[in-house]
């Protein structure tokens, strides 16, 4: 990768100046002078959302400068911050993050900016413990915006770039804790339909992996969470059972067998990038994500779509997601099930309703990416799906109007703190405004 393109290598940006400040005041003299900027976060969205004609800011240079409040069970760090050195740096000190999303790799404005989430029946999306933010605002000012005391906070999270630049992130913790995860495979078709919400709520966060055909989804990943003890003690342990249902215990998952050796995701891939399975308990960090910090995530060469379906109508997108299923062969690698609960952030995929996300890693084709698309937004138009703001979607502005009751709200907060559009981009233009 290089300085001009996302990860993966699908996205080359057009912006012609890159700032890589290292303290808040350079971020105040650098947005305060810029006529068109936009923040630029670990680079791990597949689309133009973090694009600019003009400039880009990156806050990789800032430090972390993590601060705990044990009083009130919070953590404040810098906007640069990825999740995977602020996990280590909480979990040294005894806390924790509730919970994490596949890849550690991702910096956490980015992240909460764009609703990425993990999986967990009763796990919000990231954004939604985000307690704080400090934001330098188009004009050059930075302001500290508070849940509870700010008004319209709950649009400011999930602020797509739209609002300012995240200097500073402030979120809940909660005391340290550690995760065993097993893996569960040649679950038939029958009994994820049958079963699924058994099946979603078997673990502390559950992920089911397919590629739409065959007899069954394929893999299901099981996180549970360990009743007591740390990752010391219990470094031989095997099958936790703090919140693991009897099947997970048992090793039969409604017809799914546990894996005897470690899996990844996609069939024919080496499992040394992914997470320690096989019910070996470890650190909350090193469990929750699919993936190991120092390695790469994912497939690398990809590019991502996702989803996300009201929860009530999980089985029927099942069922018409696998009615396409021979359609999407030639450019999926592996499609993802996971839940999320609701919140109350006007931009987020979960506001207001407990959702399924559908996701999918495909082969970096963008022609067949977009020829499988038109499949899958058709089989789930009837779920009015929200896509994830940071991957590939073919969704346009009117669905996207529909499906968000407080854009509205939302575009008001932008004229407040961006009169002159400092922080607008092709992409807000393209599905947030009407330009």
């Amino acid at each position: 990768m290089d300085d001009a393109t996302n990860w993966a290598g699908n996205y080359r940006y057009h912006a012609t100046t890159l700032h890589r400040p290292s303290t808040v005041p350079q971020v105040q003299a650098i947005v305060s002078s810029a006529g068109s900027i936009r923040a630029l976060g670990s680079r791990h969205s597949f689309n133009d959302i973090a694009d600019s004609h003009a400039e880009q800011l990156s806050l990789e240079n800032l430090p972390v400068g993590l601060e705990i409040d044990s009083a009130r069970m919070t953590a404040r760090f810098g906007g640069g911050a990825r999740y995977g050195s602020v996990a280590e740096l909480l979990h040294r000190r005894g806390f924790a993050l509730q919970n994490l999303a596949s890849l550690p790799h991702i910096s956490v404005a980015g992240a909460i900016a764009t609703a990425t989430h993990g999986s967990g029946d009763h796990n919000q999306g990231l954004a939604a413990s985000v307690t704080a933010l400090d934001l330098v605002t188009a004009s050059g000012d930075l302001i500290t915006v508070e849940r509870g005391t700010t008004p319209g906070f709950a649009g400011l999270v999930v602020g797509l770039g739209a609002l300012g630049v995240v200097t500073a992130i402030t979120v809940g913790i909660e005391k340290t804790y550690d995760v065993c995860q097993s893996v569960f495979d040649d679950m038939p078709w029958e009994s994820l339909l049958e079963h699924f919400d058994e099946i979603m709520a078997c673990g502390y966060s559950v992920s089911v992996f397919t590629n739409w055909r065959g007899a069954g989804p394929g893999q299901i990943w099981v996180k549970s969470r360990v009743a007591t003890g740390t990752a010391a003690a219990d470094a031989g342990a095997s099958i936790c059972t703090a919140d693991a249902t009897e099947a997970v215990q048992r090793g039969d998952l409604f017809g799914a067998a546990r894996a005897s050796v470690a899996r990844h995701m996609i069939p024919g891939v080496s499992a040394e990038n992914c997470t320690v399975q096989l019910g070996t308990a470890g650190p909350w960090f090193d469990r929750l994500p699919h993936f190991k910090l120092g390695f790469m995530p994912s497939n690398g060469q990809e590019i991502q779509s996702e989803y996300l379906v009201p929860r009530q109508h999980a089985t029927a997108a099942i069922r018409a997601l696998r009615e396409v299923g021979d359609h999407l062969k030639s450019a999926l690698l592996i499609g993802e099930l996971r839940s999320v609960a609701a919140d109350d952030l006007w931009l987020s995929t979960a506001y207001q309703q407990d959702v399924i996300g559908f996701h999918f890693t495909w082969r970096l084709d963008q022609q067949a990416v977009r020829a499988a698309l038109s499949h899958v937004e058709r089989a789930l138009a009837p779920f009015d799906p929200r896509p994830h703001w940071g991957k590939v979607f073919l969704t346009g502005h009117d669905e996207i109007q529909r499906r968000y009751p407080r854009l509205d709200d939302f575009r008001r907060l932008t004229e407040q703190l961006d009169p002159a559009g400092t922080f607008r981009n092709d992409y807000l233009d393209r599905y947030i405004f009407d330009a």
